[in-house]
């Protein structure tokens, strides 16, 4: 038997005629009226589970074939009386690709209440700057796949809107390449202990650079971020998503590195799980991040001397051995510490020395999470 029948009253009327039966033998052999079964027939009338079962006694058919029918119809029938609504595409793609939440919590966006969808529209078209809810960024991003900061994810360009918010507030000298250069000595002079890192603020905005902390936003994987803005201004953004001396000496400066290349100009260059294989110069990383990592790492620790140092002492580094190869070179242990993880892939070794520091960072930068809510005009 073809399946040509688009209704479970098509069905039926098939099987009737295969065995000479009449609508009124069926409705006899049902126990209900003959109406009801010309209803079916007629596909004015849905049949249910019980009906399906007693059909499937009658016709020695699975029941689930007069179902499947059933829902098939119903939906062909819902798409002629049921408009589209190209809004709920779009809210889907809103509410799934960013945390709303999280974003009204933190003051990103004034929403009374969540559940007022167009408030929630308006308010994150209000953010991203743009003039109607179907000209969100992440939307665009959500269908096309690709977005103005290239590998971003909404939730990192979320991050990004918000740092770039922040830092048109801020106001800071001139941009100078030869200043920056000659702030970095300055920087390196802070590496010897986590209080130190205060200064680092004050350093990079005296180059031209604005600095700031942006707390990522959850499942973001964002590290840290260079982009500028018209002005030809340069910004470092850093989420410091692993509160540790090495990992935020090892990012700000990379940032930096970016900054003196003129990286970020077109497009924000966004640096996200910025550890392991991200953190290397094989050949598998883009060259304008190779540069910032061998930026980034000489930095931290002299690689000359760190390498001397592992040809010396591996496979055991013993704790005074660390710490005194940090104090002759005037450098706290946990970047010392950083590097070897780093460099033996063994991320569980030597966590005693990577210290906090955004404690000392925080009170001389501009900040926006972890409690506190940067001053913008909204």
């Amino acid at each position: 038997m073809q399946p040509s029948h688009r209704t479970p009253g098509q069905l039926i009327q098939e099987l009737l005629e295969e065995r000479g039966w009449t609508q009124n033998v069926l409705a006899v052999v049902l126990g209900c009226s003959k109406a009801a079964i010309s209803m079916i027939i007629a596909g004015k009338r849905d049949i249910d589970a019980e009906m399906a079962l007693m059909l499937a006694q009658v016709f020695d058919i699975p029941a689930e074939r007069f179902m499947d029918l059933q829902k098939s119809f119903e939906l062909s029938r819902a798409r002629i009386t049921t408009a589209v609504d190209p809004s709920l595409a779009r809210r889907a793609a809103l509410f799934g690709t960013l945390p709303i939440a999280e974003m009204a919590k933190r003051g990103w966006i004034r929403v009374e209440d969540l559940k007022q969808v167009e408030q929630v529209e308006a308010a994150v078209a209000h953010f991203f700057r743009a003039d109607t809810a179907q000209n969100i960024p992440v939307l665009q991003h959500a269908a096309k796949k690709t977005n103005a900061t290239g590998s971003a994810s909404p939730i990192q360009t979320a991050w990004l809107y918000r740092a770039k918010q922040i830092a048109e507030e801020m106001v800071v000298p001139r941009y100078s390449v030869e200043a920056l250069k000659q702030a970095i000595p300055r920087l390196s002079n802070l590496l010897s202990a986590p209080e130190e890192a205060r200064h680092a603020p004050r350093i990079l905005a005296e180059a031209g650079v604005r600095f700031l902390l942006v707390e990522s936003l959850p499942n973001a994987k964002i590290d840290g971020a260079c982009f500028w803005l018209s002005d030809a201004s340069p910004v470092v953004a850093m989420a410091m998503r692993y509160d540790r001396i090495d990992n935020f000496w090892f990012v700000l400066r990379h940032e930096v590195e970016h900054v003196l290349q003129g990286h970020g100009r077109s497009s924000a260059m966004v640096d996200a799980e910025l550890e392991g294989e991200r953190a290397g110069v094989g050949q598998d990383v883009p060259e304008e991040e190779r540069v910032a990592n061998l930026a980034a790492s000489a930095f931290c620790v002299p690689q000359k001397d760190l390498d001397s140092f592992i040809a010396r002492k591996s496979p055991f580094f013993a704790e005074r051995d660390i710490i005194g190869f940090a104090a002759k070179r005037n450098i706290h242990p946990g970047l010392v510490a950083g590097q070897l993880r780093h460099r033996l892939k063994r991320w569980d070794l030597f966590a005693k020395h990577l210290v906090k520091i955004r404690f000392a960072v925080a009170p001389s930068a501009t900040v926006d999470g972890w409690g506190d809510v940067a001053p913008v005009q909204q």
